[in-house]
C-alpha cells in the first residue's frame, strides 16, 4: 500500500480514461487495490483493476460504491464542452461522489484555465485564480468543494498530450505557423505519475500546479516539430503581443516528484515515429 494512503478500502479512480486509466494500472502494479469507476462498460480496464459503471452525473451506480475507501481520486472528463455538462460532472458530480464514499484523502484534478492571465505572466499556486471563460469559472466552484478539508488536494494540469493526443502535430506538419501565445503541457504519463506520487505523500498541500518545466511559444513549438520531421520551414506570424500564461511547477517537483518528460521536445519526439 502507498504510503501516503492508509488501509480502510480502495482507492477509488472517478474517471479511468486517459489519465486515470494510466494512475489505476500505476496502483495496481503496486499491489495497491483499485477500483475504477467509468461511465460504460465494458471498456478496456487495466489488469488487477476492479471496474464498476457509475455515472456521476445522473448518481446511477452510486449506491453500490463501499462506504468507505483509502482515496478518492476525482479525474473524470465531460461528454460535451458546454457549462451545463461541465457544471453537472465537476460540481454535482463532485458533491455526489463524496456523499456516497468517504475517504481521508481526496485528489481532484483541476486545470490552469482557472488563471485569467493572458500576457505571458508567470503563474503557480500563490497566484489569485480569477477564471473569465466558463470551464475554469465551474472547475473553480468544484475546487471549493474541497476547502477546509483534511488531506484533500487539487492538481490542476496544463495541456495534455500524448500517444492519441497529436493535434498539435497535425498542425505543424499542414503548415500552421502558430501564434506568439505561451503555452503549457504535461505528458499524460506524467500527469499520472504526478497522482500517484501525490497519493504517496503523508501530508500533501491543498493545490499543485501540474505542467513540464518548460513553457513555450507555439510558434517555437511548431517550428520545431516541422523541423524534426524534416519539413521546411513556414513563414512566420507578423509580429504582434505575446498572449498566454507560462505554468511553475516548482512546489510540485519541491515535493519529489520528477517529469519523464520534462519539455516538449523529449515528449513528442517518439510521438512522431521511429528514425526522427
Amino acid at each position: 500500500m502507498m504510503a501516503g494512503v492508509g488501509q480502510a478500502g480502495p482507492v477509488v479512480v472517478a474517471g479511468a480514461g486517459d489519465v486515470g486509466g494510466r494512475l489505476a494500472a500505476r496502483l495496481a502494479g503496486e499491489g495497491t487495490e483499485v477500483l475504477a469507476l467509468r461511465r460504460r462498460l465494458p471498456g478496456q480496464v487495466p489488469d488487477g483493476v476492479r471496474a464498476m459503471a457509475v455515472d456521476l452525473v445522473s448518481g446511477q451506480g452510486l449506491a453500490a460504491l463501499p462506504r468507505q475507501a483509502a482515496a478518492l481520486v476525482f479525474c473524470a472528463a465531460p461528454d460535451q464542452r458546454d457549462e451545463t455538462a461541465y457544471r453537472a460532472l465537476y460540481v454535482d458530480g463532485l458533491a455526489r461522489l463524496m456523499a456516497a464514499c468517504e475517504a481521508p484523502r481526496i485528489l481532484f484534478v483541476s486545470s490552469t484555465a482557472v488563471y485569467a492571465q493572458h500576457r505571458g505572466e508567470w503563474v503557480d499556486e500563490r497566484t489569485p485564480a480569477s477564471p473569465v471563460a466558463f470551464n475554469g469559472r465551474v472547475l473553480r466552484q468544484a475546487e471549493r468543494l474541497l476547502d477546509g478539508r483534511a488531506g484533500a488536494s487539487t492538481l490542476r494540469l496544463s495541456g495534455l498530450y500524448g500517444p492519441g493526443r497529436t493535434s498539435l502535430i497535425r498542425r505543424a506538419l499542414t503548415g500552421d505557423p502558430g501564434s506568439r501565445r505561451w503555452g503549457n503541457r504535461i505528458h499524460v504519463e506524467d500527469a499520472a505519475g504526478a497522482l500517484a506520487h501525490l497519493l504517496a505523500l503523508e501530508t500533501p498541500a491543498p493545490l499543485y500546479l501540474g505542467s513540464d518545466d518548460l513553457p513555450a511559444l507555439d510558434t517555437e513549438v511548431l517550428a520545431w516539430l516541422r523541423e524534426t520531421a524534416g519539413q521546411l520551414p513556414v513563414e512566420a506570424p507578423a509580429e504582434g503581443p505575446i498572449q498566454g500564461r507560462r505554468v511553475r511547477n516548482a512546489a510540485l517537483r519541491a515535493t519529489g516528484w520528477q517529469p519523464a518528460y520534462p519539455d516538449y521536445r523529449s515528449g513528442y519526439r517518439p510521438l512522431l515515429g521511429p528514425g526522427v
